[in-house]
């Protein structure tokens, strides 16, 4: 077919968009699978991602130390980092399940008392009448006040159930990612390279100091918040099994979360420590509370030391990162989130700082 004149630079123009459709769409086509292939994993890389750039520097000097070789210096790393997993992890299952079974033979053997309600409970506006009647029903019949209230006990038990579920899965995730930080580590120089190289084809050299300022931003908030999480959760673990506290690793878990969050500690260790006095002696009671008091307010000391050589990042950017990808991702979220939307703060003010090249050549 031969077509002369503007229908032929028509026709050009329109077999050009053509192609390039069909190439788009094909692109877009392999970029949907493998995604849809490594959705599965995305958490699990990102994890794995994460720690690697947050210990690099302490791996750079343990491969120092061992003469250079990477690769066994990331075999130490996962065994010693796996080691560190491990141990909170049994405790924090052997406490869970501990509990369970206390309270299942306390039910069984009848050895659960409830006093009777205080009369000026019935007084109570809205709900007094009504909290009284359940209260005492549950204080001269246990068994009946669980039957009445069967279906509602049902489905609480079924979400605590799917949230030690997920905490479980959770737990799982971060041993598998430990492993693969291994293999990211040990290839860290060449996966540096990479980023840069993927920068400057992206934004120039730009694009290298976004790079740069992405992995600042992972180190800082990696360190300086979630490793002080991590601190203030091993130091309140081991003073609550020193101490004797039931549950210990569900509390340590909790104020893992809570310190990640930016909520003070303190909430859940003074009704520990409370909790403490009412059967240890005066002097350990007192000793205690002395080390969650300093548990508490370690953080204070604690983040401009690690943080100070990284990137200062909005705590509220924190927090809503953490919550948001822990109700997204379950509890591996509550570390990704705040790392993810740190990065992603930080490079939205890093553009937004940016001046006009056409402004600056004119002035």
């Amino acid at each position: 077919m031969n077509v002369s004149g503007p229908d032929a630079e028509d026709y050009k123009f329109f077999t050009r968009t053509v192609e390039a459709t069909i190439r788009i769409g094909l692109l877009v086509a392999m970029v949907l699978a493998c995604f849809t292939i490594l959705k599965p994993f995305l958490m699990l890389v990102l994890w794995a991602m994460i720690i690697s750039v947050a210990v690099n520097p302490l791996f750079n000097r343990l491969v120092s130390a061992l003469g250079g070789r990477r690769k066994t210096a990331a075999i130490l790393f996962v065994l010693m980092a796996l080691a560190m997993m491990l141990v909170p992890t049994i405790l924090f299952m052997e406490t869970l399940v501990d509990g369970v079974s206390r309270f299942a033979d306390a039910l069984r053997g009848d050895k659960i008392h409830i006093p009777p309600p205080p009369d000026g409970v019935a007084d109570w506006p809205l709900i007094g009448e009504r909290l009284h009647q359940t209260w005492a029903l549950a204080s001269e019949n246990l068994e009946s006040a669980i039957a009445q209230f069967h279906p509602h006990l049902t489905e609480v038990g079924g979400r605590l159930a799917s949230t030690a579920a997920g905490i479980g899965l959770g737990m799982i995730t971060s041993l598998l990612a430990i492993l693969l930080t291994g293999v990211f580590l040990a290839i860290a120089e060449s996966g540096l390279g990479f980023s840069h190289r993927l920068g400057r084809r992206l934004s120039g050299e730009r694009g290298v100091k976004i790079a740069d300022l992405s992995v600042a931003t992972v180190r800082s908030v990696a360190v300086g918040v979630i490793g002080v999480a991590f601190i203030q959760s091993l130091a309140a673990g081991i003073g609550m099994l020193v101490a004797g506290v039931p549950g210990a690793g569900a509390w340590a878990l909790l104020i893992l979360i809570l310190a990640i969050i930016q909520m003070p500690p303190m909430l859940v260790l003074l009704p520990v420590a409370i909790h403490v006095f009412s059967y240890a002696s005066t002097f350990g009671a007192v000793v205690f509370l002395v080390w969650a008091l300093l548990i508490s307010v370690s953080d204070s000391f604690l983040k401009p030391l690690l943080m100070g050589r990284g990137v200062e990042v909005p705590m509220l950017v924190i927090l809503i990162g953490a919550i948001g990808g822990m109700m997204a991702f379950g509890i591996i979220g509550l570390f990704v989130g705040a790392v993810v939307l740190a990065v992603a703060c930080q490079l939205f003010v890093a553009w937004l700082d940016e001046r006009d090249p056409v402004a600056v050549e004119q002035s």
